[in-house]
């Protein structure tokens, strides 16, 4: 039996762990903390640093996975590993699967194993299913791309990146909600995502739009961007309506935004265009932004971080 797990273990991690590790040391962190980041002795990142700087490259390309692409994960879990190793876990998990689902180890594993010339049992698995919701998916995509050829959107994303959300129909079940897995993250000062948009890739988003959805069934789409108090003077300058969440003590178990929202839905009966959340203990601020579609909320999203880039 020889499952893909140890080639993730043997070729795909090793290399990732570097360019992390590299990634964090360019930030100015110590091998004593990236070692802590990391859950690694300090000698093994030493020598992280000290290896030859093309070989993680190599080693990932016989997996397809170009340079930009390996650059791209490695500078998305530094981000991840020092505000929640959790966050990075899922994420790994998330880029792993994808890599399977695309047949991407599949040449590899076969050298490992001949015998296993004929096997398919990953694509299978993990490969993309046919999308009811294909056209929900091209439209999360559409939006994603606009975001990313923006010079200034990457100045109103939150640290916790950005996501675009949007429903199909009138289903009220999150797993029928398409978003971006892994989210849209900050590289190089531009927005870019992880993967391609795809139904319940994101439960947080999808709860977030579900709930207001019982109050707005015209908003199927919304995205979520950082607030301050420069953010707060640009949506009162733009006159979009919101209501105010935060100040919250995060509870176990429970999404303390979506408890929030729930409750100031119930005390009033305001519209809205968007709802502030000002954030509480462990909980950055954000703005969430709704509208008719993707595109609509990304071209809004588009024209908030113009403002905010320029104010």
């Amino acid at each position: 039996m020889q499952p893909p797990d140890e080639v993730m273990t043997d070729y795909f991690l090793p290399p990732l762990r570097q360019l992390v590790a590299r990634s964090l040391h360019d930030e100015g962190f110590s091998q004593t903390k990236i070692s802590s980041l990391l859950g690694m002795t300090q000698a093994s990142v030493s020598h992280y640093l000290s290896s030859e700087g093309q070989r993680p490259y190599s080693v990932m390309a016989s997996m397809s996975v170009n340079r930009e692409d390996a650059d791209t994960y490695a500078a998305l879990l530094a981000e991840e590993v020092k505000r929640n190793p959790a966050d990075a876990v899922e994420t790994i998990r998330t880029i792993w699967s994808d890599l399977l689902g695309r047949g991407s180890v599949c040449d590899l594993h076969r050298r490992m194993y001949p015998s296993l010339a004929l096997c398919d049992v990953c694509m299978k698995a993990y490969g993309k299913k046919a999308d009811r919701h294909a056209a929900v998916v091209d439209e999360v995509a559409q939006a994603v791309r606009l975001v990313e050829s923006s010079s200034s959107f990457a100045s109103a994303m939150p640290e916790v990146s950005v996501n675009i959300a949007c429903v199909a129909g009138d289903s009220e079940e999150p797993g029928d909600v398409v978003a971006v897995p892994g989210r849209i993250v900050r590289v190089r000062n531009m927005a870019r995502s992880l993967q391609e948009p795809e139904c319940g890739a994101s439960r947080h988003m999808a709860s977030v739009l579900l709930l207001v959805r019982k109050r707005r069934p015209d908003f199927r789409s919304c995205i979520n961007l950082r607030y301050d108090g420069k953010m707060n003077r640009i949506l009162r300058r733009l006159r979009l309506r919101t209501i105010t969440l935060g100040g919250y003590l995060v509870a176990t178990g429970e999404d303390p935004t979506l408890t929030a929202l729930a409750r100031a839905m119930l005390a009033s009966q305001k519209e809205f265009d968007a709802v502030i959340d000002s954030g509480g203990e462990g909980v950055e601020p954000n703005v969430y932004v709704f509208g008719a579609g993707a595109s609509e909320v990304a071209r809004k999203a588009l024209h908030i971080a113009e403002l905010y880039a320029t104010g």
